[in-house]
């Protein structure tokens, strides 16, 4: 450190000190970067798949590697976010934070208490879920479209809750995350938040 070999125990100040490791600097901190892809169906949340399937990584070339914060199946659609700040993606992702979710789901079947049964505070994984909110947006003799906003993020959890209440699935899409939403931005597109948007996306996984 400082042209000196530093001693055990011995503290220093990246700003102000020249440390090198091995004759070289130490890497900089990477600057914490976050994004919203609008994920198309038919892909994977994983960076990798083993099956050969497309990921939604693929669609993300923001000039530094990133990592998706939770998941959506393959055949879902929507809002997910991707990081590089690992301490981002634990507090959104850690169970004892509630960041609300909602989803436009679009569903067959009995329609007649489909609302009521959908809005079921039912058990999931041995554990009942936190009763959610369910808006119907629109209705056809054969279909009808949702707006459901969960406060936990189980595993398929909007599709377990359809199947609970006897109802097919036709379409399911996130449209927001906390106060984040996908609005217009184009299926396949994705872009970076604001620097306001990151703040209070960190403050809504502080909760």
């Amino acid at each position: 450190m400082n042209g000196k070999v530093a001693e055990l125990g011995q503290s220093a100040d990246p700003k102000k000190d020249k440390i090198l490791v091995d004759g070289k600097p130490l890497p900089k901190k990477s600057e914490p970067v976050c994004l919203m892809l609008h994920k198309p169906r038919g892909y994977v949340t994983t960076l990798s798949d083993e099956l050969g399937r497309k990921t939604a990584a693929s669609l993300v070339n923001c000039g530094c590697r990133v990592y998706p914060i939770g998941r959506l199946d393959c055949a879902s659609e929507g809002l997910l976010l991707f990081t590089n700040d690992g301490d981002l993606a634990n507090r959104l992702m850690h169970p004892k934070h509630s960041v609300e979710k909602a989803y436009e789901v679009t569903v067959s079947g009995d329609l007649e208490n489909a609302q009521a049964l959908l809005a079921r505070p039912i058990e999931l994984d041995g554990k009942k879920i936190a009763p959610p909110l369910v808006v119907l947006l629109r209705q056809s003799e054969k279909k009808a479209t949702y707006e459901i906003t969960i406060h936990e993020g189980r595993n398929r959890q909007i599709r377990r809750m359809c199947e609970a209440a006897g109802l097919t699935v036709l379409r399911l899409c996130r449209v927001r995350e906390g106060s984040l939403s996908l609005d217009d931005l184009p299926v396949g597109r994705w872009r970076f938040l604001t620097k306001e948007e990151y703040e209070t996306l960190y403050r809504e996984g502080s909760k």
